[in-house]
């Protein structure tokens, strides 16, 4: 039997649901500030049944779900995975330049000529 449902759809983090039940998420000690579009929470919803609370969300662009920036000039370490040669994936991590960054993320800690 289908329950009853008020399904509100959100177009970003400006939307008056967006953060309904998504938690700040814990700064890991490496990062600065909390993230200015999703306020620390690293992801907000695109979707939520307002009965249910079941909801369907996206992560932030910004942070990269993290909720927290780099406002210095370190490079940002992100989880990433890879293929290997033979076609397995690897997990990795991926260095990203963060704002006014002057460091070459494929080489952390040396600037930029």
């Amino acid at each position: 039997m289908p329950h009853a449902s008020n399904i509100v759809y959100c177009n970003g983090p400006e939307s008056p649901h967006a953060f309904d039940i998504v938690p700040l998420q814990p700064r890991n000690g490496s990062l600065d500030a909390k993230c200015p579009v999703c306020d620390g929470r690293g992801q907000w919803n695109t979707e939520i049944d307002l009965v249910s609370f079941r909801c369907k969300r996206t992560a932030c662009d910004r942070c990269h779900g993290a909720g927290w920036i780099e406002t210095g000039n370190d490079p940002i370490a992100i989880p990433d995975i890879e293929m290997t040669a033979d076609g397995h994936p690897q997990w990795t991590v991926r260095y990203e330049p963060s704002k006014g960054s002057t460091v070459d993320p494929a080489k952390p800690g040396l600037a930029n000529p």
